[in-house]
Protein backbone atom coordinates (compact mmCIF):
# COMPACT_ATOMS: atom_id res chain seq x y z
CA UNK A 1 0.00 0.00 0.00
CA UNK A 2 2.93 2.32 0.60
CA UNK A 3 3.74 2.26 -3.10
CA UNK A 4 0.22 3.32 -4.08
CA UNK A 5 0.04 6.04 -1.44
CA UNK A 6 3.43 7.35 -2.52
CA UNK A 7 2.36 7.25 -6.17
CA UNK A 8 -0.77 9.23 -5.34
CA UNK A 9 1.45 11.75 -3.54
CA UNK A 10 3.63 11.92 -6.65
CA UNK A 11 0.64 12.43 -8.94
CA UNK A 12 -0.58 15.29 -6.76
CA UNK A 13 2.80 16.94 -7.28
CA UNK A 14 3.09 16.15 -10.99
CA UNK A 15 -0.40 17.37 -11.99
CA UNK A 16 0.07 20.84 -10.53
CA UNK A 17 -0.37 23.36 -13.39
CA UNK A 18 3.22 24.61 -13.29
CA UNK A 19 4.75 21.10 -13.23
CA UNK A 20 2.45 19.97 -16.04
CA UNK A 21 3.63 22.95 -18.06
CA UNK A 22 7.28 22.06 -17.39
CA UNK A 23 6.52 18.45 -18.34
CA UNK A 24 5.00 19.32 -21.71
CA UNK A 25 7.78 21.81 -22.46
CA UNK A 26 10.30 19.08 -21.63
CA UNK A 27 8.76 16.42 -23.87
CA UNK A 28 8.50 18.89 -26.74
CA UNK A 29 12.13 19.94 -26.34
CA UNK A 30 13.15 16.30 -26.00
CA UNK A 31 11.44 15.47 -29.28
CA UNK A 32 13.24 18.35 -31.01
CA UNK A 33 16.59 17.28 -29.56
CA UNK A 34 16.03 13.69 -30.63
CA UNK A 35 15.11 14.67 -34.17
CA UNK A 36 18.38 16.56 -34.76
CA UNK A 37 20.76 13.94 -36.24
CA UNK A 38 23.85 13.43 -34.11
CA UNK A 39 22.45 15.06 -31.00
CA UNK A 40 21.09 13.03 -28.13
CA UNK A 41 19.62 13.34 -24.65
CA UNK A 42 22.95 14.14 -23.00
CA UNK A 43 23.59 17.03 -25.39
CA UNK A 44 20.03 18.30 -25.08
CA UNK A 45 20.00 18.24 -21.29
CA UNK A 46 23.45 19.83 -21.06
CA UNK A 47 22.57 22.66 -23.45
CA UNK A 48 19.17 23.34 -21.89
CA UNK A 49 20.24 22.93 -18.26
CA UNK A 50 20.93 26.66 -17.73
CA UNK A 51 17.33 27.63 -18.62
CA UNK A 52 16.12 25.80 -15.51
CA UNK A 53 18.01 28.08 -13.14
CA UNK A 54 15.62 29.91 -10.89
CA UNK A 55 12.94 27.25 -11.31
CA UNK A 56 11.53 25.10 -8.54
CA UNK A 57 13.82 22.05 -8.16
CA UNK A 58 11.00 19.54 -8.65
CA UNK A 59 9.68 21.27 -11.78
CA UNK A 60 13.20 21.68 -13.17
CA UNK A 61 14.08 17.99 -12.77
CA UNK A 62 10.70 16.94 -14.19
CA UNK A 63 11.43 19.04 -17.26
CA UNK A 64 15.00 17.75 -17.69
CA UNK A 65 13.85 14.14 -17.24
CA UNK A 66 11.16 14.72 -19.88
CA UNK A 67 13.88 15.94 -22.25
CA UNK A 68 15.81 12.75 -21.45
CA UNK A 69 13.16 10.18 -22.32
CA UNK A 70 11.46 12.41 -24.90
CA UNK A 71 14.59 12.45 -27.04
CA UNK A 72 14.41 8.65 -27.28
CA UNK A 73 11.10 9.03 -29.09
CA UNK A 74 12.35 11.74 -31.45
CA UNK A 75 15.57 10.00 -32.40
CA UNK A 76 13.70 7.24 -34.19
CA UNK A 77 11.98 9.61 -36.65
CA UNK A 78 15.22 10.29 -38.50
CA UNK A 79 16.19 6.61 -38.20
CA UNK A 80 13.05 5.62 -40.12
CA UNK A 81 12.84 8.48 -42.61
CA UNK A 82 16.51 9.14 -43.31
CA UNK A 83 18.43 6.08 -42.15
CA UNK A 84 20.19 8.52 -39.80
CA UNK A 85 19.84 7.72 -36.08
CA UNK A 86 19.24 10.77 -33.92
CA UNK A 87 21.24 9.06 -31.19
CA UNK A 88 23.26 5.86 -30.77
CA UNK A 89 20.34 4.28 -28.90
CA UNK A 90 18.25 4.39 -32.09
CA UNK A 91 20.86 2.81 -34.36
CA UNK A 92 19.06 -0.55 -34.24
CA UNK A 93 15.87 1.17 -35.41
CA UNK A 94 17.49 1.93 -38.77
CA UNK A 95 17.97 -1.76 -39.57
CA UNK A 96 14.29 -2.34 -40.37
CA UNK A 97 12.76 1.11 -39.92
CA UNK A 98 14.34 2.60 -43.02
CA UNK A 99 13.55 -0.45 -45.23
CA UNK A 100 9.92 -0.11 -44.11
CA UNK A 101 9.95 3.53 -45.24
CA UNK A 102 11.45 2.50 -48.57
CA UNK A 103 8.58 0.05 -49.00
CA UNK A 104 6.07 2.88 -48.59
CA UNK A 105 5.28 2.04 -44.96
CA UNK A 106 6.88 5.00 -43.21
CA UNK A 107 3.54 5.95 -41.63
CA UNK A 108 2.86 2.56 -40.04
CA UNK A 109 6.51 2.36 -38.95
CA UNK A 110 6.34 5.76 -37.23
CA UNK A 111 3.10 4.89 -35.46
CA UNK A 112 4.36 1.46 -34.37
CA UNK A 113 7.57 2.93 -33.00
CA UNK A 114 5.50 5.43 -31.01
CA UNK A 115 3.35 2.64 -29.57
CA UNK A 116 6.41 0.50 -28.79
CA UNK A 117 8.19 3.46 -27.17
CA UNK A 118 5.11 4.17 -25.07
CA UNK A 119 4.80 0.53 -24.03
CA UNK A 120 8.49 0.19 -23.17
CA UNK A 121 8.57 3.48 -21.29
CA UNK A 122 5.40 2.66 -19.35
CA UNK A 123 6.61 -0.82 -18.39
CA UNK A 124 9.87 0.77 -17.29
CA UNK A 125 8.12 3.33 -15.09
CA UNK A 126 5.92 0.62 -13.53
CA UNK A 127 9.03 -1.36 -12.66
CA UNK A 128 10.66 1.80 -11.25
CA UNK A 129 7.62 2.28 -9.03
CA UNK A 130 8.01 -1.22 -7.63
CA UNK A 131 11.78 -1.62 -7.54
CA UNK A 132 13.18 1.83 -6.68
CA UNK A 133 11.94 1.73 -3.05
CA UNK A 134 13.39 -1.80 -2.67
CA UNK A 135 16.73 -0.64 -4.04
CA UNK A 136 16.67 2.31 -1.66
CA UNK A 137 16.05 0.04 1.35
CA UNK A 138 18.84 -2.33 0.36
CA UNK A 139 21.36 0.44 -0.23
CA UNK A 140 20.82 2.15 3.12
CA UNK A 141 23.40 -0.26 4.53
CA UNK A 142 25.98 0.75 1.92
CA UNK A 143 29.17 2.34 3.16
CA UNK A 144 32.16 3.99 1.46
CA UNK A 145 33.57 0.64 0.15
CA UNK A 146 30.29 -0.20 -1.60
CA UNK A 147 29.91 3.25 -3.14
CA UNK A 148 33.48 3.15 -4.45
CA UNK A 149 32.89 -0.26 -6.03
CA UNK A 150 29.60 0.91 -7.57
CA UNK A 151 31.36 3.87 -9.18
CA UNK A 152 34.04 1.56 -10.54
CA UNK A 153 31.40 -0.89 -11.81
CA UNK A 154 29.60 1.85 -13.71
CA UNK A 155 32.75 3.10 -15.37
CA UNK A 156 34.25 -0.30 -16.15
CA UNK A 157 31.07 -1.68 -17.68
CA UNK A 158 30.67 1.47 -19.76
CA UNK A 159 34.25 1.17 -21.03
CA UNK A 160 33.76 -2.46 -22.01
CA UNK A 161 30.28 -2.05 -23.50
CA UNK A 162 30.92 1.01 -25.67
CA UNK A 163 31.75 0.46 -29.31
CA UNK A 164 35.22 0.96 -30.68
CA UNK A 165 38.47 0.40 -28.82
CA UNK A 166 38.02 -0.22 -25.08
CA UNK A 167 41.46 1.30 -24.50
CA UNK A 168 40.17 4.59 -25.84
CA UNK A 169 37.27 4.35 -23.40
CA UNK A 170 39.69 3.82 -20.53
CA UNK A 171 41.81 6.80 -21.63
CA UNK A 172 38.65 8.93 -21.84
CA UNK A 173 37.69 7.95 -18.30
CA UNK A 174 41.17 8.77 -17.02
CA UNK A 175 40.92 12.24 -18.58
CA UNK A 176 37.63 12.71 -16.76
CA UNK A 177 39.18 11.61 -13.46
CA UNK A 178 42.06 14.05 -14.02
CA UNK A 179 39.64 16.94 -14.59
CA UNK A 180 37.78 15.91 -11.43
CA UNK A 181 40.91 16.41 -9.31
CA UNK A 182 41.13 20.12 -10.14
CA UNK A 183 40.32 22.32 -7.15
CA UNK A 184 40.89 22.00 -3.41
CA UNK A 185 41.86 18.71 -1.81
CA UNK A 186 39.15 18.16 0.80
CA UNK A 187 41.51 16.26 3.11
CA UNK A 188 44.59 18.51 3.08
CA UNK A 189 43.06 21.81 1.95
CA UNK A 190 45.74 22.22 -0.72
CA UNK A 191 44.97 23.58 -4.19
CA UNK A 192 45.46 21.11 -7.03
CA UNK A 193 46.03 21.98 -10.68
CA UNK A 194 44.39 25.40 -10.37
CA UNK A 195 47.31 27.24 -12.07
CA UNK A 196 46.87 30.02 -9.47
CA UNK A 197 43.45 30.87 -10.86
CA UNK A 198 40.88 31.86 -8.24
CA UNK A 199 38.06 30.65 -10.49
CA UNK A 200 39.53 27.14 -10.59
CA UNK A 201 39.65 26.69 -6.81
CA UNK A 202 36.12 25.36 -6.82
CA UNK A 203 37.04 22.80 -9.47
CA UNK A 204 35.99 22.46 -13.09
CA UNK A 205 32.25 22.83 -13.32
CA UNK A 206 30.41 20.02 -15.03
CA UNK A 207 28.21 22.24 -17.18
CA UNK A 208 30.76 23.84 -19.57
CA UNK A 209 32.44 20.45 -20.13
CA UNK A 210 29.16 18.66 -20.86
CA UNK A 211 27.86 21.41 -23.13
CA UNK A 212 31.15 21.53 -25.00
CA UNK A 213 31.63 17.77 -25.39
CA UNK A 214 28.09 16.90 -26.40
CA UNK A 215 26.67 20.11 -27.84
CA UNK A 216 29.57 21.76 -29.66
CA UNK A 217 31.44 18.50 -30.25
CA UNK A 218 28.54 17.02 -32.23
CA UNK A 219 28.09 20.30 -34.10
CA UNK A 220 31.76 20.54 -35.07
CA UNK A 221 31.61 16.93 -36.28
CA UNK A 222 28.61 17.80 -38.47
CA UNK A 223 30.56 20.75 -39.91
CA UNK A 224 33.53 18.44 -40.52
CA UNK A 225 31.26 16.16 -42.56
CA UNK A 226 30.13 19.13 -44.66
CA UNK A 227 26.49 19.21 -43.57
CA UNK A 228 26.64 23.01 -43.35
CA UNK A 229 27.43 23.21 -47.08
CA UNK A 230 24.18 21.53 -48.11
CA UNK A 231 21.11 23.67 -48.56
CA UNK A 232 18.88 21.13 -46.85
CA UNK A 233 21.39 19.50 -44.54
CA UNK A 234 21.24 16.38 -46.68
CA UNK A 235 17.71 15.67 -45.46
CA UNK A 236 14.96 14.40 -47.73
CA UNK A 237 11.31 15.42 -47.65
CA UNK A 238 8.75 13.33 -45.81
CA UNK A 239 5.95 12.29 -48.12
CA UNK A 240 2.51 11.36 -46.83
CA UNK A 241 1.24 7.94 -47.75
CA UNK A 242 -2.19 6.62 -48.56
CA UNK A 243 -2.24 4.40 -45.46
CA UNK A 244 -0.76 6.14 -42.44
CA UNK A 245 -2.07 3.77 -39.75
CA UNK A 246 -0.67 0.28 -39.14
CA UNK A 247 -2.66 -2.82 -39.95
CA UNK A 248 -4.03 -5.19 -37.29
CA UNK A 249 -1.43 -7.79 -38.19
CA UNK A 250 1.33 -5.35 -37.26
CA UNK A 251 0.07 -5.28 -33.68
CA UNK A 252 -0.56 -9.03 -33.55
CA UNK A 253 2.90 -9.94 -34.89
CA UNK A 254 4.77 -7.59 -32.54
CA UNK A 255 2.90 -7.92 -29.22
CA UNK A 256 5.47 -10.28 -27.70
CA UNK A 257 8.34 -8.33 -29.25
CA UNK A 258 7.22 -5.27 -27.30
CA UNK A 259 7.05 -7.21 -24.04
CA UNK A 260 10.43 -8.89 -24.52
CA UNK A 261 12.06 -5.61 -25.50
CA UNK A 262 10.58 -3.75 -22.54
CA UNK A 263 11.66 -6.30 -19.91
CA UNK A 264 15.11 -6.83 -21.46
CA UNK A 265 15.66 -3.09 -21.85
CA UNK A 266 14.75 -2.30 -18.25
CA UNK A 267 17.03 -5.03 -16.86
CA UNK A 268 19.96 -3.78 -18.95
CA UNK A 269 19.19 -0.15 -18.13
CA UNK A 270 19.47 -0.82 -14.40
CA UNK A 271 23.10 -1.95 -14.89
CA UNK A 272 25.31 1.16 -14.59
CA UNK A 273 27.19 1.72 -17.83
CA UNK A 274 25.16 -0.57 -20.11
CA UNK A 275 22.57 1.92 -21.37
CA UNK A 276 19.89 2.12 -24.04
CA UNK A 277 22.25 1.46 -26.95
CA UNK A 278 23.24 -1.97 -25.66
CA UNK A 279 19.61 -2.71 -24.77
CA UNK A 280 18.30 -1.91 -28.26
CA UNK A 281 21.02 -3.89 -30.04
CA UNK A 282 20.52 -6.89 -27.76
CA UNK A 283 16.77 -6.74 -28.30
CA UNK A 284 17.27 -6.75 -32.07
CA UNK A 285 19.57 -9.77 -31.79
CA UNK A 286 17.03 -11.61 -29.61
CA UNK A 287 14.14 -10.92 -31.99
CA UNK A 288 16.15 -12.06 -34.98
CA UNK A 289 17.41 -15.21 -33.27
CA UNK A 290 13.95 -16.43 -32.15
CA UNK A 291 12.10 -15.43 -35.31
CA UNK A 292 10.83 -18.21 -37.58
CA UNK A 293 11.72 -16.01 -40.57
CA UNK A 294 15.03 -14.33 -39.67
CA UNK A 295 15.69 -13.61 -43.33
CA UNK A 296 13.08 -10.79 -43.16
CA UNK A 297 15.21 -8.84 -40.70
CA UNK A 298 17.07 -5.99 -42.32
CA UNK A 299 14.48 -5.91 -45.10
CA UNK A 300 11.54 -4.37 -43.26
CA UNK A 301 10.49 -6.66 -40.38
CA UNK A 302 8.22 -4.77 -38.00
CA UNK A 303 9.50 -6.87 -35.06
CA UNK A 304 13.00 -5.61 -35.81
CA UNK A 305 11.77 -2.06 -35.25
CA UNK A 306 9.37 -2.57 -32.36
CA UNK A 307 11.65 -4.67 -30.11
CA UNK A 308 14.59 -2.22 -30.02
CA UNK A 309 12.23 0.75 -29.60
CA UNK A 310 10.57 -0.80 -26.55
CA UNK A 311 14.00 -1.75 -25.21
CA UNK A 312 15.69 1.66 -25.49
CA UNK A 313 12.80 3.47 -23.81
CA UNK A 314 12.55 0.89 -21.03
CA UNK A 315 16.32 1.17 -20.56
CA UNK A 316 15.97 4.94 -20.15
CA UNK A 317 13.54 4.29 -17.31
CA UNK A 318 15.74 1.57 -15.84
CA UNK A 319 18.72 3.93 -15.70
CA UNK A 320 16.73 6.10 -13.27
CA UNK A 321 16.73 3.30 -10.65
CA UNK A 322 20.46 3.44 -9.75
CA UNK A 323 20.35 7.22 -10.09
CA UNK A 324 17.51 7.65 -7.58
CA UNK A 325 18.37 4.82 -5.18
CA UNK A 326 22.19 4.82 -5.32
CA UNK A 327 23.10 8.25 -6.64
CA UNK A 328 25.07 6.46 -9.39
CA UNK A 329 24.38 7.59 -12.98
CA UNK A 330 24.39 4.76 -15.48
CA UNK A 331 24.89 6.86 -18.61
CA UNK A 332 26.01 10.26 -19.80
CA UNK A 333 22.41 11.50 -19.75
CA UNK A 334 21.77 10.47 -16.16
CA UNK A 335 25.17 11.94 -15.26
CA UNK A 336 23.88 15.31 -16.44
CA UNK A 337 20.71 14.74 -14.41
CA UNK A 338 22.85 13.93 -11.35
CA UNK A 339 24.68 17.23 -11.79
CA UNK A 340 21.29 18.98 -11.95
CA UNK A 341 20.18 17.23 -8.74
CA UNK A 342 23.32 18.35 -6.93
CA UNK A 343 22.97 21.94 -8.13
CA UNK A 344 19.59 22.18 -6.40
CA UNK A 345 20.85 20.60 -3.20
CA UNK A 346 19.23 17.23 -3.86
CA UNK A 347 21.41 14.21 -3.12
CA UNK A 348 20.20 11.06 -4.89
CA UNK A 349 20.76 7.96 -2.84
CA UNK A 350 19.23 5.68 -0.26
CA UNK A 351 17.71 8.51 1.79
CA UNK A 352 16.25 10.55 -1.07
CA UNK A 353 12.92 8.74 -1.24
CA UNK A 354 12.52 8.93 2.53
CA UNK A 355 13.63 12.54 3.01
CA UNK A 356 12.18 14.03 -0.20
CA UNK A 357 9.22 11.79 -1.08
CA UNK A 358 7.30 14.55 -2.86
CA UNK A 359 10.27 15.13 -5.17
CA UNK A 360 11.16 11.49 -5.88
CA UNK A 361 7.59 10.31 -6.38
CA UNK A 362 6.61 13.47 -8.23
CA UNK A 363 9.38 12.69 -10.73
CA UNK A 364 8.27 9.05 -11.09
CA UNK A 365 4.61 10.03 -11.52
CA UNK A 366 5.54 12.63 -14.13
CA UNK A 367 7.11 9.87 -16.24
CA UNK A 368 3.71 8.16 -16.52
CA UNK A 369 2.17 11.39 -17.78
CA UNK A 370 5.15 12.14 -20.01
CA UNK A 371 4.84 8.83 -21.84
CA UNK A 372 1.15 9.48 -22.53
CA UNK A 373 1.96 12.96 -23.86
CA UNK A 374 4.75 11.60 -26.05
CA UNK A 375 2.49 8.93 -27.54
CA UNK A 376 0.06 11.63 -28.68
CA UNK A 377 2.85 13.86 -29.98
CA UNK A 378 4.48 11.06 -31.93
CA UNK A 379 1.31 9.99 -33.67
CA UNK A 380 -0.43 13.27 -34.38
CA UNK A 381 2.43 15.75 -34.66
CA UNK A 382 4.87 13.75 -36.79
CA UNK A 383 4.46 16.03 -39.85
CA UNK A 384 5.19 19.06 -37.64
CA UNK A 385 8.33 17.59 -36.10
CA UNK A 386 9.60 16.36 -39.45
CA UNK A 387 9.83 19.99 -40.58
CA UNK A 388 12.71 20.47 -38.17
CA UNK A 389 14.94 17.99 -39.97
CA UNK A 390 14.70 20.25 -43.01
CA UNK A 391 16.49 23.11 -41.21
CA UNK A 392 19.97 23.46 -42.81
CA UNK A 393 22.94 23.04 -40.52
CA UNK A 394 24.29 26.40 -41.71
CA UNK A 395 21.29 27.95 -39.91
CA UNK A 396 21.04 25.49 -37.04
CA UNK A 397 24.77 25.60 -36.22
CA UNK A 398 25.13 29.29 -35.28
CA UNK A 399 21.92 29.08 -33.24
CA UNK A 400 23.28 26.14 -31.23
CA UNK A 401 26.62 27.89 -30.65
CA UNK A 402 24.81 31.01 -29.43
CA UNK A 403 22.61 29.02 -27.06
CA UNK A 404 25.61 27.10 -25.69
CA UNK A 405 27.60 30.29 -25.09
CA UNK A 406 24.77 32.16 -23.38
CA UNK A 407 23.85 29.12 -21.31
CA UNK A 408 27.39 28.49 -20.09
CA UNK A 409 28.12 32.12 -19.25
CA UNK A 410 24.82 32.54 -17.42
CA UNK A 411 25.66 29.80 -14.89
CA UNK A 412 28.41 31.65 -12.98
CA UNK A 413 29.11 34.66 -15.19
CA UNK A 414 32.58 33.25 -15.84
CA UNK A 415 34.42 33.94 -19.08
CA UNK A 416 36.94 31.21 -18.14
CA UNK A 417 34.14 28.62 -18.09
CA UNK A 418 32.97 29.89 -21.46
CA UNK A 419 36.43 29.31 -22.91
CA UNK A 420 36.48 25.90 -21.23
CA UNK A 421 33.25 25.10 -23.06
CA UNK A 422 34.79 25.94 -26.45
CA UNK A 423 37.91 23.93 -25.58
CA UNK A 424 35.72 20.99 -24.53
CA UNK A 425 33.91 21.30 -27.86
CA UNK A 426 37.20 20.83 -29.73
CA UNK A 427 38.11 17.91 -27.48
CA UNK A 428 34.67 16.39 -28.07
CA UNK A 429 35.10 16.71 -31.83
CA UNK A 430 38.46 14.94 -31.84
CA UNK A 431 37.17 12.27 -29.46
CA UNK A 432 34.29 11.51 -31.82
CA UNK A 433 36.60 11.63 -34.84
CA UNK A 434 39.13 9.17 -33.42
CA UNK A 435 36.78 6.87 -31.52
CA UNK A 436 37.24 8.03 -27.93
CA UNK A 437 34.28 8.14 -25.54
CA UNK A 438 32.87 11.50 -24.37
CA UNK A 439 30.37 9.53 -22.27
CA UNK A 440 33.17 7.85 -20.30
CA UNK A 441 34.87 11.21 -19.75
CA UNK A 442 31.66 12.80 -18.48
CA UNK A 443 30.86 9.92 -16.14
CA UNK A 444 34.39 9.98 -14.73
CA UNK A 445 34.25 13.76 -14.25
CA UNK A 446 30.98 13.50 -12.31
CA UNK A 447 31.87 10.37 -10.36
CA UNK A 448 35.57 11.11 -9.84
CA UNK A 449 35.20 13.26 -6.71
CA UNK A 450 32.73 10.72 -5.25
CA UNK A 451 35.15 7.85 -6.01
CA UNK A 452 38.08 9.71 -4.47
CA UNK A 453 36.15 10.60 -1.33
CA UNK A 454 34.76 7.07 -0.92
CA UNK A 455 38.19 5.47 -1.43
CA UNK A 456 39.82 7.76 1.12
CA UNK A 457 37.08 7.06 3.66
CA UNK A 458 37.41 3.32 2.98
CA UNK A 459 41.17 3.33 3.50
CA UNK A 460 40.75 5.39 6.67
CA UNK A 461 38.30 2.82 8.03
CA UNK A 462 40.57 -0.10 7.08
CA UNK A 463 43.79 1.69 8.09
CA UNK A 464 45.15 1.47 4.57
CA UNK A 465 44.18 -2.13 3.83
CA UNK A 466 42.45 -2.96 0.54
CA UNK A 467 41.32 -6.25 2.06
CA UNK A 468 38.19 -4.49 3.31
CA UNK A 469 36.65 -4.94 -0.13
CA UNK A 470 36.82 -8.72 0.35
CA UNK A 471 35.64 -8.75 3.96
CA UNK A 472 32.19 -7.19 3.47
CA UNK A 473 29.43 -9.39 1.96
CA UNK A 474 27.86 -6.54 -0.01
CA UNK A 475 31.22 -5.60 -1.51
CA UNK A 476 31.72 -9.21 -2.60
CA UNK A 477 28.31 -9.20 -4.29
CA UNK A 478 29.15 -6.01 -6.18
CA UNK A 479 32.51 -7.45 -7.24
CA UNK A 480 30.74 -10.58 -8.49
CA UNK A 481 28.15 -8.62 -10.47
CA UNK A 482 30.91 -6.43 -11.94
CA UNK A 483 32.88 -9.49 -13.02
CA UNK A 484 29.77 -11.03 -14.62
CA UNK A 485 28.89 -7.85 -16.50
CA UNK A 486 32.46 -7.38 -17.70
CA UNK A 487 32.60 -10.99 -18.89
CA UNK A 488 29.30 -10.57 -20.74
CA UNK A 489 30.58 -7.36 -22.35
CA UNK A 490 33.80 -9.02 -23.49
CA UNK A 491 31.86 -11.95 -24.97
CA UNK A 492 29.58 -9.54 -26.83
CA UNK A 493 32.57 -7.69 -28.25
CA UNK A 494 34.19 -10.96 -29.32
CA UNK A 495 30.92 -12.02 -31.00
CA UNK A 496 30.79 -8.72 -32.91
CA UNK A 497 34.36 -9.19 -34.14
CA UNK A 498 33.61 -12.72 -35.31
CA UNK A 499 30.50 -11.49 -37.20
CA UNK A 500 32.58 -8.77 -38.85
Amino acid sequence: MDIFSNLILGLSVAISPINLAYLFIGVMLGMFVGIIPGFGPAAGIAILLPITFGMDPTGAVIMLSAIYYGSMYGGTITSILLNTPGDSATVASTFDGYPLAQQGRAGPALVMQAVASFFGGTVGVILITVLAPLFAQVTRSFGPPEFFLLVMMGLMTLIVMIGGNWRYGAISALIGFALGTVGVDLETGQSRFTFQSAEMIGGIDFIPIAIGLFGLGELYYAFYNGLHLSGSGGIVQYQKEKRFWPELRDFVETKFSMLRGAVLGFCIGVIPGAGATIASLMSYSVEKSISKTPERFGKGAMEGLVGPEAANNAASSGAMVPLLSLGIPGSASTAVLLAAFLMWGLTPGPLLMAQKPEFAWGLIASMYLGNVALLGLNIFAIPLFVQMIKVPYRILGPAVILICTIGTYSVNGSIIETWLMFAAGLVGFFMKLYGYSPAALVLALVLGPLAEQSLRQTLTISRGSFGIFLERPTSLWILGVTAAVLAAGLLLRRGRREED
